[in-house]
């Protein structure tokens, strides 16, 4: 008996060890997070201004319109179902990162120039995005370019697909498991690109949830009340979570607007010119 209740602490505490960050090609783990091999800025990092960072690249997303629901049985009662109809828009194909954020502004620290920024507020968020040219993509744009490319043509359940959410697809469960333990902050963008979407976006799952635009009837009212709305909202998951449930398409992250919440980053989308 003795030994079968040892043998089962031993299977339970194989079970409850965390996979690790699991990082793509190019990257090592380090306390929890991937970063760049000493001397190396590993694909599809390059260096700009001298450090290791994220390229300037945007992504098209097509004009789509789509049904959304509940897509499994965790979403009943939860998704209501509506079409989605976005015109096309160019969206980041990288989260914001230190760097690209400390250039606008100069009181945040640009160390760890391609880690995600974290902790901004959803004004400050859109202040970048309006310096850049660009704007926060409303939740139907965010939820579009994450899905968009599937080879179904509508919404999947993550951004690579219906399956597989494990560690090397994602930063997320990085504080309490299971795929790190006692991680601080965000990891560096691009690190997981087995988790890309089929149009090439990164971490449009885990790492940092981002900041939507809130919901309103017109651009022009979305700008005024960015500031002001009483729930702000951030999709994607981060490296917080600790369910894979919080990385799905319909999973939603509701904080104050003003809120310096460490999960919560941003990535910028762009009007097409007509």
């Amino acid at each position: 008996m003795a030994a079968g209740i040892a043998a089962g602490m031993v299977v339970l505490a194989t079970r409850n060890e965390p996979q690790g960050a699991q990082c793509g090609p190019g990257f090592r783990e380090a306390d929890a997070r991937c970063v760049a091999t000493r001397g190396a800025c590993p694909s599809p990092l390059v260096v700009v201004d001298g450090v290791c960072d994220a390229p300037d690249a945007r992504v098209l997303v097509a004009a789509s319109k789509f049904q959304i629901g509940p897509s499994d049985w965790e979403a009943e009662g939860r998704v209501p179902p509506r079409t989605i109809e976005t015109r096309a828009f160019y969206i980041d194909a990288f989260e914001v990162t230190r760097a690209k954020f400390g250039i606008a502004n100069r009181d945040l620290d640009a160390a760890d120039a391609a880690r995600a920024v974290s902790a901004v507020t959803r004004a400050d968020a859109a202040a970048y995005c309006a310096a850049r040219g660009g704007r926060l993509p409303s939740e139907d744009e965010w939820i579009a370019a994450a899905s968009s490319g599937a080879p179904t043509g509508t919404p999947t359940r993550y951004p690579w697909g219906d399956t597989g959410a494990v560690c090397r697809r994602a930063a997320w469960g990085l504080s309490r498991g299971p795929c790190a333990h006692r991680g601080d902050g965000p990891d560096t963008v691009g690190a997981h690109p087995s988790g890309d979407t089929p149009l090439g976006l990164h971490d449009m799952a885990g790492n940092v949830a981002e900041w939507v635009a809130p919901a309103s009837e017109s651009r022009e009212r979305a700008a005024a009340d960015a500031a002001t709305l009483d729930i702000g909202v951030a999709r994607g998951g981060s490296w917080q979570s600790d369910l894979a449930t919080e990385l799905r398409l319909w999973s939603r992250l509701e904080v104050a607007p003003g809120a310096r919440d460490a999960r919560i980053g941003m990535r910028c989308v762009y009007d097409v010119a007509p």
